[in-house]
């Protein structure tokens, strides 16, 4: 799979899909993702994920994990960051607590 994406890019991905894991996106969580990229990002980013299957976005993360150069801080920020995006509501569902196992495991 070759994504033509930027770091940024997955970034929006990896946050906008621990978002929508769920199938709920609360503003809080969009909210917090717009402090980490910007709105064009964040758009066409967003309709990405919404539109791909759940199994498309993990296998498009994993894909541009493997393909991609990642420091260990970069890792822990973006792990961070997920963690963030779950707790912007104030709840972790068990959705989200599936999906940030999922994500841990692939940027790990």
């Amino acid at each position: 799979m070759n994504l033509d994406w930027t770091k940024k890019d997955f970034e929006a991905y990896v946050l906008l899909y621990a978002a929508h894991c769920n199938h709920v996106e609360d503003i809080a969580e969009q909210d917090y993702i717009r402090t980490k990229v910007d709105e064009v990002t964040f758009h066409r980013m967003h309709t990405e994920v919404v539109v791909d299957s759940d199994e498309e976005n993990l296998d498009k993360i994993q894909s541009f994990v493997s393909d991609n150069e990642f420091t260990q801080f970069e890792k822990e920020e973006l792990l961070k960051n997920i963690k963030q995006v779950f707790f912007a509501d104030g709840t972790v569902d068990e959705h989200e607590k599936k999906g940030f196992s999922i994500l841990k495991k692939i940027i790990s």
